[in-house]
């Protein structure tokens, strides 16, 4: 089954407008989500709308409130929320252009794939994708969907364009505020050299399909097991290794880097000759 589009539209730069189709880059599959059940009868929990001091309400008597202050609310009624809504535009402008390294990985959210929605708008498109991969440019815009306005940037990304949505600067949290009781003070030059050292010998490309969701792995194993069990209880046993040592919280850290740079060694001298070993072979 063919993906189906997040958006079409036009990408527009100044006078040139492009066909495009935007699609989801993520998905969802591999989460596990549960339902509450009630156990004696089986039965899914359903949820009541009630409000404090008058017990189960009416659906339509519902509004949206918007807190000012405590227990002091603004109503809002959806037709007054829907006439502030934005129209749906069917063009994305690049109204800017900066440099990838100035936009910080806070700010960005969801990627999007871009590409031309026919064959006629691929020369256009090429133009634009090479044009950007050349300056190292990252064009910014403003994206209309659903009634709301999203900052989006797009960027090369293979033959075709990334879209990343992003944050808006008053949903960032500034974190140096977090940072400020952390001490000024420069670590000692053996230590940094060894922590380099570690770090070195367990740098790799990056490769995402190298890690995998041990807990959705062992939860699905789980749910196997009880459906097949018909509803028995099961025994849980922990695989993890208990520690025997109990003691002081006290490490010495010059001692812990230099056993974790002597045990990395045999590993990196491991996984080098077994990547010269493909190579030959």
């Amino acid at each position: 089954m063919a993906a189906r589009a997040y958006w079409k539209g036009q990408l527009r730069l100044a006078l040139v407008s492009i066909p495009v189709e935007v699609f989801s880059a993520t998905k969802s599959g591999a989460k596990i989500s549960f339902n509450q059940i009630h156990k004696p009868s089986g039965k899914r929990i359903s949820y009541e709308k009630t409000a404090a001091g008058v017990g189960p309400v009416n659906k339509d008597d519902i509004v949206k409130g918007y807190q000012i202050a405590k227990g002091d609310y603004v109503l809002l009624e959806d037709e007054e929320i829907e006439s502030v809504k934005l129209e749906s535009k069917r063009t994305l402008e690049l109204v800017q252009f900066v440099d990838a390294c100035e936009i910080d990985p806070l700010y960005f959210e969801k990627p999007y794939y871009v590409a031309p929605s026919d064959e006629l708008a691929e020369d256009a498109f090429v133009v634009l994708r090479d044009a950007m991969r050349k300056s190292k440019k990252v064009g910014l815009g403003q994206l209309s969907v659903r009634g709301r306005e999203k900052l989006v940037a797009v960027k090369p990304c293979g033959k075709g364009l990334l879209l990343e949505t992003l944050r808006y600067a008053d949903e960032v949290r500034q974190g140096q505020a977090f940072f400020d009781d952390i001490s000024d003070a420069k670590p000692e030059k053996s230590l940094l050299e060894l922590a380099n050292t570690l770090i070195e010998a367990r740098s790799a490309p990056f490769d995402a399909k190298e890690f995998e969701d041990r807990y959705a792995d062992a939860l699905r194993k789980l749910i196997d097991k009880k459906a097949k069990s018909k509803g028995n209880k099961l025994v849980i046993e922990d695989d993890e290794e208990t520690d025997g040592e109990s003691g002081s919280n006290v490490i010495d850290l010059m001692a812990a880097l230099k056993k974790s740079v002597s045990e990395e060694a045999p590993k990196t001298k491991a996984k080098a000759k077994s990547s010269r070993s493909k190579k030959s072979a």
